[in-house]
């Protein structure tokens, strides 16, 4: 997994938007830059959009994304276009899903004038774009990239996990917490059913980390961008995809329980759980967050032979 690194932006005015929440913020780490303070924005933000000042991060977006010369891209929440300029002159071709409605006018009008532009604009809520159906009819794979409001963060990537048989990579930008723990592996305090869910679609990465200075307003919390390449694991490790993430629901219901007592609690028999466990090799004292995938998969998959 890349280093994650914090970058300094007291310079070179942007406007990618980002979404945040309340909350405290974490003490800066000891290799981050202190950033400039900024006078405050004159424009309210709507949707809790924050804007970037320093044009900096979106090429290091942009970069992530790897060769684009004949990709399509979704850039998901373009604001005010600052990752979309960059994108369109890299791309075969861009889509760029706005919710606001204002925002998505004024790039539809930027983008409807040059003559052959590869640049679609459309104002419409991300979770209500079927992307295989787009890409489908268009014969494209995609590359996707933006950020995720912190409130609906979950929602977003579970739609993007829905369509993952037509994307490639996905570079976003997210609440540092989130990121963490979407990243983070098995054993550690911020695994979760996030975590899970997303490594059983991806691979991740977390890029690096920005601070709330880097923003205009400036939002309460860091903020990390990181890199899903799409790799899905169910064939590999030999389950269906409804059923065992309906387990892994389960199984992080509780996460002071056990592992064994959770099970136990979600219906099924103290002997199957004990079978199970000791099929598998599993100590079940262990709670769910200690328990790496495969391993998972390997309960599941007895418990589920148990119960046929």
């Amino acid at each position: 997994m890349m280093q994650r690194r914090i970058l300094d932006f007291r310079s070179q005015l942007g406007s990618l938007p980002v979404r945040s929440r309340a909350s405290n913020l974490r003490h800066p780490q000891p290799n981050q830059m202190p950033e400039r303070k900024h006078s405050p924005s004159r424009q309210k933000p709507k949707l809790g959009q924050h804007f970037l000042v320093s044009t900096t991060a979106p090429r290091a977006i942009v970069d992530a994304l790897g060769d684009l010369s004949q990709a399509t891209v979704l850039e998901i929440g373009p604001g005010k276009g600052v990752l979309t300029r960059l994108l369109a002159p890299r791309v075969e071709r861009l889509v760029a899903i706005e919710l606001d409605a204002a925002l998505a006018a004024s790039l539809q009008l930027e983008w409807m004038q040059p003559a052959g532009s590869s640049v679609e604009v459309l104002c419409q809520d991300i979770l209500n774009f079927d992307l295989t159906h787009w890409a489908t009819q268009h014969g494209v794979r995609l590359q996707v990239v933006g950020n995720l409001p912190y409130y609906i963060s979950s929602p977003i990537l579970t739609h993007l996990f829905a369509h993952s048989a037509v994307i490639d990579r996905a570079v976003l930008m997210t609440q540092r917490e989130v990121a963490e723990r979407i990243v983070a592996p098995p054993g550690s305090s911020d695994y979760g059913l996030l975590s899970a869910t997303t490594q059983m679609y991806a691979t991740t990465e977390n890029l690096f980390t920005l601070p709330p200075e880097a923003f205009s307003p400036p939002p309460k919390v860091y903020s990390s961008v990181i890199r899903l390449t799409m790799h899905s694991r169910f064939e590999e490790l030999g389950v269906e995809p409804v059923g065992f993430l309906r387990f892994l629901r389960q199984v992080f219901a509780l996460k002071r329980k056990t592992l064994g007592n959770n099970l136990r609690a979600s219906g099924y028999s103290p002997a199957a759980v004990d079978a199970a466990f000791q099929r598998v090799g599993v100590d079940t004292r262990v709670r769910a967050e200690a328990v790496p995938l495969p391993a998972m998969a390997g309960l599941f998959v007895a418990l589920t032979a148990d119960d046929s």
